[in-house]
Formats: C-alpha cells, structure tokens, sequence
C-alpha cells in the first residue's frame, strides 16, 4: 500500500471509507472533521492507496506538545488483515516520534473488541482511565 498526504480530491472517497468502516456519528460532521485536521498539522492525515491507486485506507495523527493522538483509522472492509492497519499506525507512531512526541492514545469504542485486540497485538494497551468529552462546537 501506498501512502500519501491527504488532498481535497480525496474527501469524497474518504468520507464514503469512513462510513463503510462505521466510524461516522451522527454528531460528528466527517466534513468538518476533515477541515478542522486540515488547518491543524495537515501533514499527519495520510491516505493509503492500492496497487490499483484506490484510496482504500486513511489515519489521523495529531500532537499537541504532550501526547499523540490517533484518529479515523480506516481501512476498507475489502482490504483488512492484510497489514495496512498495521502500516499507517507504524507510520503515524514514527511521524510523531520524530516530533519528540513520548505517549500516544487512542480511542476505541468499548465494543469493539476486533479493534482492541488489533492494537494490543501492536503493543497498545488499556490504560484503565475514563475518558470525557465536551462539544464546545456542534456539528449537526
């Protein structure tokens, strides 16, 4: 798979990857996701593409000075367990380790078990603490 930085062409078939893989809420606004990331350290949204030059998988990485983040880990339904997960964390984990960053986190929905064992088989693991949230901004 290749990857590559994301480009406004690429929104449609991003947002459409998105809801294939189940990661769109109705309160959150892919497009709107997709903007705000864009103004904020655009160089750590990446596309991943097959052979084929299909947009088949994105990630979202961040870094705000003292931990790392990873979101919208997508690969297309068609082309999972095939290691492509595993490449885009790798690369998103080496990104921000070049930018110093020491800790990164990452969310999972409680029931997603395929998902936690994925990144447990990467090293990750539950660090047992509640995660809270407050909109400041609506979307919808």
């Amino acid at each position: 798979m290749q990857i590559r930085a994301f480009t406004l062409a690429d929104q449609e078939a991003v947002v459409q990857l998105w809801k294939d893989c189940d990661l769109v809420r109705p309160w959150n606004d892919p497009a709107k996701d997709i903007a705000r990331k864009l103004s904020v350290a655009p160089e750590l949204f990446v596309v991943g593409l097959n052979a084929q030059g299909q947009l088949i998988a994105t990630i979202m990485a961040g870094y705000e000075g003292h931990r790392g983040w990873i979101n919208y880990l997508a690969v297309h339904p068609l082309h999972q367990r095939q290691g492509h997960a595993r490449q885009l964390v790798g690369w998103a984990e080496q990104q921000l380790m070049a930018l110093g960053c020491p800790k990164l986190n990452l969310q999972v929905r409680s029931g997603n078990h395929a998902v936690i064992a994925f990144y447990e088989s990467l090293g990750y693991a539950n660090d047992a603490s509640i995660c809270m949230s407050k909109r400041l901004i609506a979307d919808i």
